[in-house]
């Protein structure tokens, strides 16, 4: 992983941005997300802590594209105290290498750009 400037976000990836947020603040998670498909479509997912079942936010936005018939990832975005971790990165690349992953706090303040090194 590595990061990049962060330049001023589009109104589609602001969008994924302030849809991550609301995930992590409607279920008090630690971390929310959502990602946008190559159709244009969105998914949005906190983090699932359960006894038998742990997904970041990432991983759970990612199932939700995959399980919706998505083929592709067009950008992600994370809003969470901290950088992902790289398993969370590594479920956005399985399904798209080049998809850009935008990390956020939780004011919605892009803090870096993840790309593929």
């Amino acid at each position: 992983m590595s990061g990049s400037e962060t330049p001023p976000l589009g109104a589609e990836d602001a969008k994924i941005v302030t849809l991550a947020r609301s995930s992590r603040a409607r279920t008090g998670a630690a971390e929310g997300a959502a990602v946008r498909d190559t159709d244009g479509r969105t998914y949005a997912a906190a983090a699932v802590d359960l006894p038998s079942l742990r997904l970041t936010a990432l991983q759970a936005a990612v199932a939700a594209a995959v399980s919706s018939g998505a083929e592709g990832i067009e950008a992600a975005a994370v809003v969470l105290d901290g950088e992902p971790d790289e398993a969370s990165v590594a479920a956005v690349r399985d399904l798209t290498a080049s998809a850009p992953v935008i990390v956020a706090n939780a004011k919605g303040e892009v803090v870096s750009v993840l790309v593929p090194a």
